[in-house]
């Protein structure tokens, strides 16, 4: 489930992958597509797997907060007919190791 009484939220997701297309929706050009899977708070799977735009250039197996807020993405693409729905908005930072000697 992606939104509570018709609106849109957020999720906390793990990129897994990218996809590579050789047809796509012509607003999807020069975008990259992440397949995100959404996480709970353990860092384990929840729910199915969503692809999604990225415009922050996400690494895999990073951390990110993902919106199922299409009219944003449509926004982001430039056309108020293509088929985006997910997009990446923001990369988790992930805490630092430092180790004393």
């Amino acid at each position: 489930m992606d939104t509570i009484n018709g609106r849109c939220f957020m999720l906390l997701a793990r990129i897994e992958g990218s996809v590579i297309a050789v047809r796509k929706h012509p607003s999807f050009e020069g975008w990259r597509l992440m397949i995100c899977q959404p996480i709970d708070a353990h860092g384990q799977p929840e729910g199915v797997p969503q692809i999604a735009l990225d415009p922050w250039g996400a690494g895999m197996h990073q951390r990110v907060i993902i919106s199922s807020d299409g009219a944003a993405a449509r926004v982001a693409v430039g056309d108020e007919n293509s088929p985006a729905r997910w997009m990446i908005i923001g990369i988790v930072d992930e805490p630092e190791l430092t180790l004393n000697t």
